[in-house]
């Protein structure tokens, strides 16, 4: 190898050191790959506002909705790896996603460098009014004397459809699922008593529970969540284990140089550590996750074996 080229590949070495200990040197962009105004859009923005806080550069976060979030997801892992395009994952379109359609075309284990989770969060068991259900075990009851007779409403691959699969394995019952495309056509029909039985996310049921229009039950979550201090969680009511959460995390597309990844690292270490993001998640009922990487690539892979086993088990098909 001449002297002029092993110049050439000295000094791109230096140039990429050196961008990658000044990074991040302009705005970076975080792709949300579900639609403006639900939860995950606002658990994007807030990392977004945080990490712009701490590295001083704007981070701008990029609506790419479709899919359940597979078609954000999917752009998100082709993205150019050099830490300007991260990428929120999450159940649905890196766990769920998975064992609805085995030929989705990114692998949530190997496509990604998963940097943080953000939040997670319990989906509560609420029932309409008009049903004389006060307990997980009046409910369970009913639907093992009156097989099919309940209808409970879902969105397809959503946690609240995923909650429901399992918690019908695992208390033995059978329920008749009515789809939606959406959980507000779904909270509407609900809150009209056209479906009486969901699970829902505990930020969106709260003010419509605390208003009487409907009754939870449980929730899903390992411990009572601090919005809910009188409802007890599944594995109270008799289905010790059960735990069925949201999440969200940060993550970056694979070859996303490893002196980045630690920077990013460090810096949602200490986001999740401000008393701004802790107080924005506590408020809204969501848990403050364990921080770092390895935990969430950890829980990533967790995650999917016990989605993929649940949805196989219940025979779901991709609709």
């Amino acid at each position: 190898m001449n002297k002029f080229l092993l110049t050439i590949i000295s000094l791109s070495l230096a140039v990429s050191a050196f961008a990658q200990s000044d990074y991040p040197n302009k705005p970076v962009k975080i792709i949300v790959p579900f639609p403006a105004g639900g939860t995950s859009d606002v658990m994007g923005r807030l990392v977004a506002q945080e990490l712009g806080k701490i590295l001083k550069q704007p981070f701008i976060v990029d609506n790419v909705g479709g899919a359940g979030g597979v078609i954000g997801t999917e752009k998100g892992a082709k993205a150019v790896p050099d830490g300007y395009t991260l990428i929120q994952t999450g159940v649905g379109q890196n766990a769920v996603a998975h064992g609805l359609d085995p030929n989705v075309r990114y692998n949530s284990l190997t496509d990604f460098i998963h940097i943080s989770q953000i939040h997670s969060g319990p989906n509560v068991l609420v029932v309409h009014p008009s049903l004389p259900f006060k307990t997980v075990k009046e409910l369970v009851d009913y639907a093992k004397k009156n097989p099919g007779k309940l209808d409970y409403g879902y969105t397809p691959a959503a946690s609240g459809h995923m909650a429901m699969e399992l918690f019908k394995q695992t208390a033995g019952v059978f329920l008749t699922g009515i789809p939606y495309r959406g959980g507000g056509p779904m909270m509407t029909d609900a809150l009209g008593g056209t479906i009486k039985i969901m699970f829902i996310n505990q930020d969106v049921a709260l003010q419509h529970v605390k208003a009487g229009k409907l009754r939870a039950l449980a929730v899903t979550s390992a411990q009572r969540n601090p919005l809910y201090p009188d409802v007890p969680t599944i594995a109270e009511s008799g289905y010790k284990g059960f735990e069925a959460i949201s999440w969200s995390g940060l993550s970056a597309p694979k070859g996303t140089p490893q002196a980045i990844i630690d920077k990013l690292d460090i810096a949602m270490q200490q986001a999740l550590k401000s008393a701004s993001m802790r107080q924005s998640l506590e408020s809204q009922g969501f848990v403050v996750p364990p921080a770092g990487s390895k935990h969430y690539t950890a829980f990533v892979k967790s995650e999917l074996e016990r989605w993929t086993k649940v949805i196989k088990t219940a025979g779901i098909k991709v609709e």
